[in-house]
């Protein structure tokens, strides 16, 4: 079972990868966009763990992302000592173009799969990562 999972992982990342390489993000890049779009207002550290890299792993990734102009840091209103990271509206448009495109390729890696199928799926795959988690 761990072999299938990594085996859609990498396929899933590499297709992931060859559809973001216009735009020069990289899909771990467009992950954590996309965790930051559900839950605006990160520290790094929590949007590390959030999207499944390590802390020095997600600096870099931060850093590259703000100089792009696609996340801004700003203090935390909460802690004068802590930053959080928001998506700039560049960012949300980056998203924006791409929606459709990775939804295709969710679409096309669901082929066969009927709706009952696909929630389940979805379901089985949330239970387990919470499981380990």
């Amino acid at each position: 079972m761990l072999y299938s999972v990594k085996q859609v992982e990498l396929a899933t990342r590499a297709r992931l990868d060859e559809l973001l390489k216009p735009s020069g993000v990289t899909a771990l890049q467009y992950t954590a966009l996309t965790v930051l779009e559900r839950r605006d207002g990160m520290s790094s550290a929590e949007l590390a763990r959030n999207s499944f890299v390590t802390p020095q792993s997600m600096s870099d990734l931060v850093g590259a992302l703000e100089r792009r102009g696609l996340i801004a840091k700003c203090p935390d209103p909460l802690s004068k000592r802590r930053q959080v990271i928001g998506l700039t509206d560049e960012g949300r448009a980056l998203l924006d173009r791409h929606a459709p495109a990775v939804q295709a390729l969710e679409d096309e890696m669901l082929t066969g799969f009927t709706a009952r199928e696909r929630s389940a799926f979805r379901d089985y795959l949330n239970r387990s990562r919470a499981a380990l988690g």
